[in-house]
């Protein structure tokens, strides 16, 4: 049975950081928003563009997962999933295709939010935005 990882936090929770050592551990496929978007976009302070590609990518990636869990193999979502409407949804539709759901929450302090976010931004890795 296929395995949904769905990571949940805020943006410097580590998600990403997570969401690379799940899929080092397990045979799965990862899927960022964040690093299709950045190849995509052609100027990355154009927030507009951004959100709205954002709601593109993520609609792919979920149709790709989907298939991917049809066929037996893990998927790592690292959306973020906010709301509990959206996570929810997620974990409905994983179910009904017949895999598991596992919901990874990062709860990281604000301050330390920051700091992280600070430090990023500093030095902005691949397939990441600057974050306030």
């Amino acid at each position: 049975m296929a395995t949904l990882f769905l990571i949940c936090g805020l943006p410097g929770s580590g998600k990403t950081t997570l969401a690379k050592q799940l899929e080092a551990l397990h045979p799965t496929l990862r899927l960022c928003p964040d690093e299709w978007i950045t190849f995509l976009l052609a100027d990355v302070t154009d927030t507009v563009e951004m959100d709205r590609l954002r709601a593109a990518v993520e609609s792919l990636q979920w149709e790709v997962a989907k298939r991917l869990l049809t066929l037996g193999l893990d998927v790592i979502l690292e959306n973020g999933f906010w709301s509990q409407e959206e996570r929810a949804s997620y974990r409905s539709q994983a179910k009904a295709l017949g895999a598991r759901v596992k919901l990874i929450y990062l709860n990281v302090d604000r301050d330390e939010l920051w700091i992280r976010l600070s430090k990023r931004n500093e030095n902005l890795p691949p397939g990441t935005f600057v974050s306030t």
